[in-house]
């Protein structure tokens, strides 16, 4: 009977230490820190071992990082009705939440832009093409958007015109109150049929 316990107590304290890395993670980025092991170990209140244990590489932190932080967009995204309504409706509506809930993660997504390689960026945001492509291929059944590019391909412009736009922003190109609008209309417009 021993044993279970011990197994679960580990488990536990695995799953609460890697909660604490990837919110260190988080408040470093967001403090504009550099987020190296030491500092994420320093602020998750572990030791560099027990990062490394977790995520051998720098890159495998700011890649789990960021996949959870896609994960939590997309959970945020269910809120918005994803079968109600037309679906270009259903797309503005998405686009507009997936920018509010974005823009805290903007100091995150510099890091990415700067830090990623793009298979990296492709594994993190699986999530977003998972939900991004179930609502083109609504569309495109319904002959509301266009099937004259592959679907694959008008997912990923529309991952990467989110990116865009957030680069944008941070460089003060675009005013963040116009920001949404912009990238609605943008997606929208890429998404539409001819």
């Amino acid at each position: 009977m021993t044993a279970p316990k011990t197994s679960d107590y580990q488990r536990a304290t695995a799953e609460r230490n890697v909660t604490a890395i990837l919110d260190a993670v988080d408040n470093l980025l967001e403090r504009r820190a550099q987020a190296s092991i030491s500092a994420v170990a320093a602020e998750a209140g572990v030791s560099r071992v027990t990062v490394y244990a977790h995520f051998p590489t720098g890159e495998a932190l700011l890649e789990a990082a960021v996949e959870r932080a896609v994960r939590r967009t997309m959970a945020a995204l269910e809120g918005v009705g994803m079968d109600d309504g037309s679906p270009l409706e259903v797309l503005e509506r998405m686009l507009t939440a997936a920018w509010r809930h974005l823009a805290r993660y903007g100091a995150m997504a510099q890091a990415v832009a700067e830090q990623m390689s793009p298979e990296a960026i492709a594994r993190t945001h699986q999530a977003a093409h998972q939900t991004i492509g179930a609502l083109l291929a609504r569309g495109q059944a319904d002959g509301t958007f266009r099937t004259d590019l592959p679907a694959g391909w008008l997912v990923t412009s529309a991952i990467a015109l989110i990116h865009a736009c957030a680069d944008e922003v941070r460089a003060g190109r675009i005013a963040d109150d116009d920001a949404a609008r912009i990238l609605t209309v943008t997606v929208r417009d890429l998404f539409a049929r001819r």
